[in-house]
């Protein structure tokens, strides 16, 4: 279930895939007010089509940053946004109980150290109309398993 890339992905007609980012480094930027009003519309608009969601995708708050994953995989360097929506969770739930100092070092902290000490994957995908253009879906803390650990 693992590739090598986002282009061995491509390559196999896949349009979701599992990837083992290396050298990943976790970023922010604050957003503009305009980019978050934005992003807000958005997810008005979308609420407004039938859907089981539509209060909770209108009732969202999009968070004041823009995440970031720069990383390797087989196929070279690449910088993606983080579609990761526990990442946003994790957020305003850290938000909630820290300034938002102490909120981003954690969030570093976990993206930077710990995931990629313990084990760390991507899920990527793209869409038909788009299928170069791969977005960062998931982050997944996931263990590297070696071979000499594995149970006979």
């Amino acid at each position: 279930m693992i590739v090598g890339s986002a282009a061995e992905a491509l390559a196999k007609g896949h349009s979701l895939a599992l990837l083992r980012p290396r050298n990943t480094r976790f970023t922010y930027k604050a957003k503009s007010a305009a980019g978050i009003n934005e992003e807000r519309e958005a997810y008005r608009i979308a609420a407004s089509q039938t859907s089981m969601f539509d209060k909770e995708l209108a009732e969202l708050e999009p968070s004041p940053y823009d995440f970031r994953f720069r990383f390797e995989d087989a196929s070279g360097a690449h910088d993606y946004q983080c579609g990761d929506w526990e990442t946003h969770a994790m957020f305003w739930r850290w938000q909630a109980q820290f300034d938002q100092t102490e909120t981003l070092r954690r969030m570093s902290g976990v993206y930077n150290d710990e995931y990629p000490r313990r084990g760390l994957a991507f899920a990527v995908g793209n869409q038909a109309k788009r299928p170069q253009t791969w977005q960062l879906l998931g982050v997944i803390r996931l263990n590297e398993m070696w071979q000499g650990e594995l149970e006979l």
